[in-house]
């Protein structure tokens, strides 16, 4: 979970590096590096963050340098331990994003053999190695050095005197960005969009080897070529645009975020049975399988489709499903990724698919890995999300959920009609709530003080309150719990009372009158209720202590517009506590390591 970038042209390298390692701070930000080569490789490296990096470097001349930010895996953040690393003489520098598996038993022959590692990563067995196998061929010795790692990993290597950089990847993304005598290397796609939108995604496997001018590509050692795609984010996708954190420019994006998902879908002039992209699918004997974020997206999907389908539907945590999940052949699963990267996510389809499953992915990113194991992908237009908190992708994964089910809704013409009218106002009911952010900003004023907070919700949005509690214990580092509102009585509620606030999100359906009487028996306790409620709620304003009122929406709809307005809560009450809300302490944005 780092971002690695790699440049050479006829340019100076050094600025390209620092600026494009900027952009991939949500990847990794515990510490940053820099090599550049002219006759001699310089590495340049801090446990400090891209911008303090580049303060304290003078200009360099070389034309050709990798570079790194770092998510720590093996070893503690220091100085040490980040990238790049190099070999005993420091003529062979890496940078590494990934894990190996048998660095160890690595780490161990190299020594006996007399090198001198000196960090605790896995990282640095990898120069090592290509200096073992250095006869006089750089590329050789890379491809020799690949062979005996074990693990996931995406590496660019350098090599002084040697006027290219050999990169490698297998289970983790990396990109070439194509230019003008000129090639660049990067993790993932903000880090190009500076200098180019022409891009090559190696799978799998490959070795590249990329010069100024050329780039030549290998698969088990023999020539192949790569499909050269067209990025299509621009810069301004990728910038504050005058907000003061991108999570809240990615907040104020979803209306335009749901418009743009909904345009590959929508269209007046079809039926809405053409529009889902699943021809031939049957939507029966259901799994839903994500992690983190996008696993409560298919928490939600499963109240979707199990209620307009009428059939079962299974959620399962990636992780989980790896080690102990089951599925029968000609099961019909849905696999959720933002990044297309997720390594959960990944190995869990090569699980389904081995068992005869097909496969649809939800994810943001044209020519990820996910696009290319799955059967169908269905594209949420969310964009790039810099930050590391998921905001406009969650919602976008909801929008492509309830698009999935309802070619194939088992409810009258009525009831679907209304539910396609409504979807299509849903770009309007979310710009209400964020014309009234300000109301909820007080809120989290009041909320800051705490340092535990329960949140819950009923049917279709208990999910909501896990992605609630998720957020708010993400950027604001309050400890905070998700639960089903009925389930506080099973222990929770021994933990009640004044200090211990309780955020409702109360919805009028089915679930209304129990989760108003939850509410009483909380505030019995004495804790303070923040309720997130329909406007058409005058009721549950006399039980709880602070209360905001979502813009009318059909209940069935109401996780959309009530994720946004705790997302909005979540971000103000980071805000009041001082945290860095984009780059929350030890995560990053792509999880691409077990």
């Amino acid at each position: 979970m780092c971002g690695i970038v790699g440049y050479i042209g006829d340019k100076k390298a050094q600025p390209i590096l620092l600026n494009s390692l900027g952009k991939l701070e949500y990847r990794g930000y515990d510490s940053c590096g820099i090599a550049i080569a002219n006759n001699d490789i310089e590495v340049f490296k801090d446990l400090v963050r891209v911008k303090a990096l580049t303060e304290s470097l003078k200009p360099h001349d070389g034309k050709a340098g990798i570079g790194h930010t770092r998510w720590a895996t093996h070893g503690e953040p220091s100085k040490i331990n980040a990238h790049p690393h190099t070999d005993c003489k420091g003529k062979i520098a890496v940078v590494h994003n990934g894990t190996i598996n048998n660095f160890l038993q690595l780490r161990e022959m190299l020594a006996a053999e007399g090198h001198n590692i000196v960090s605790e990563t896995d990282t640095e067995v990898i120069p090592h190695l290509i200096e073992k196998y250095y006869d006089g061929d750089f590329e050789k010795a890379v491809t020799r050095a690949v062979k005996d790692i074990d693990g996931a990993y995406t590496m660019i290597a350098m090599m002084a005197g040697e006027h290219k950089l050999i990169a490698a990847r297998q289970e983790s993304p990396l990109i070439i960005g194509v230019g003008d005598r000129e090639n660049f290397l990067a993790s993932d796609v903000p880090a190009l969009l500076d200098y180019t939108s022409r891009v090559i995604y190696l799978e799998d496997g490959d070795i590249a080897v990329v010069t100024a001018s050329d780039v030549k590509i290998t698969h088990d050692g023999v020539p192949i070529e790569r499909e050269e795609q067209k990025i299509s984010w621009n810069i301004e996708d990728a910038q504050k645009g005058g907000y003061e954190h991108f999570m809240l420019k990615e907040i104020h994006e979803q209306p335009k975020v749901i418009r743009d998902t909904l345009t590959d879908f929508l269209s007046n002039s079809k039926p809405v049975v053409e529009l889902a992209g699943v021809e031939g699918s049957t939507l029966e004997n259901m799994i839903i399988i994500g992690c983190g974020t996008s696993y409560h997206a298919g928490l939600v999907g499963k109240y979707v489709i199990e209620e307009l389908l009428d059939i079962p539907v299974r959620v399962e945590m990636a992780d989980e499903f790896n080690y102990s999940g089951q599925a029968s052949p000609g099961t019909q699963a849905i696999v959720i990724t933002q990044s297309g990267e997720t390594r959960d996510a990944l190995k869990a389809i090569q699980r389904l698919k081995a068992k005869g499953c097909r496969v649809i992915a939800i994810t943001n990113v044209i020519g990820s890995t996910v696009t290319r194991v799955a059967d169908r992908v269905i594209y949420m237009r969310a964009g790039p999300e810099i930050s590391v908190a998921a905001s406009k992708t969650f919602t976008a994964e909801l929008i492509s959920l309830y698009w999935l089910a309802l070619p194939y809704a088992r409810v009258d013409t009525a009831r679907l009609d209304k539910l396609v009218r409504d979807i299509r106002q849903l770009p309007v009911k979310v710009q209400q709530v964020l014309d009234n952010e300000d109301k909820i900003a007080a809120f989290a004023k009041k909320l800051a003080k705490f340092d535990n907070v329960f949140y819950i919700g009923k049917g279709v949005n208990y999910p909501v309150a896990l992605e609630g509690a998720l957020k708010i214990k993400e950027i604001s580092y309050i400890h905070a719990e998700g639960y089903a509102a009925g389930e506080l009585k099973h222990g929770p509620f021994s933990l009640l009372g004044e200090k211990t606030p309780v955020v409702a999100v109360v919805t009028r359906d089915a679930t209304y009158e129990a989760i108003v009487t939850s509410i009483k028996e909380i505030k019995a306790r004495r804790s303070p209720v923040f309720a997130f409620v329909g406007e058409d709620d005058d009721s549950t304003g006399d039980l709880a202590d602070y209360v905001f009122k979502i813009p009318g929406v059909d209940p069935f709809l109401s996780p959309i517009v009530n994720s946004v307005a705790l997302q909005l809560l979540a971000y103000f009450t980071a805000k009041e506590r001082g945290c860095p809300i984009d780059f929350p302490r030890n995560l990053a944005k792509s999880v691409t390591v077990e």
